[in-house]
């Protein structure tokens, strides 16, 4: 149900069904190493928002706060669930969480959220939810 890999993009998964059943959301965590902007509130907001849109996403709300001396941690709140970010620019760092319910992909939010940040590597996971 889940995968994990260092240093590429997460393939393109299809629904598919698992005892029979489709799952009812698909959650990536990621964990994004060599990263830029991470301490840049604006545009960390404005990526977020821009992954929503590239993954075809409707905002319902957001918040995000930046930390002194360092960090910024925020999410978007969708229709289809979320997109999450905490940020370590010190390290380079950010974990991010894009879950996303129905038929809606979160590839595109995460490719576009590792592009703009111009991460170096990732982690992820991805796992199906509703089982």
């Amino acid at each position: 149900m889940s995968s994990q890999r260092r240093g590429a993009a997460l393939p393109k998964r299809k629904k598919e069904k698992i005892d029979g059943h489709l799952p009812l959301g698909r959650h990536i965590i990621a964990d994004f190493f060599g990263s830029e902007n991470l301490n840049d509130q604006p545009y960390i907001k404005k990526t977020l928002f821009e992954a929503a849109k590239a993954a075809k996403a409707t905002v319902l709300g957001s918040k995000f706060h930046r930390f002194s001396p360092q960090g910024v941690t925020g999410y978007l709140l969708l229709a289809e669930s979320h997109i999450s970010i905490h940020t370590w620019p010190e390290h380079g760092y950010a974990a991010v969480d894009v879950f996303t319910c129905g038929d809606m992909d979160p590839h595109p939010a995460f490719l576009l959220m590792k592009k703009k940040f111009k991460s170096s590597s990732v982690k992820t996971v991805e796992i199906m939810r509703g089982f």
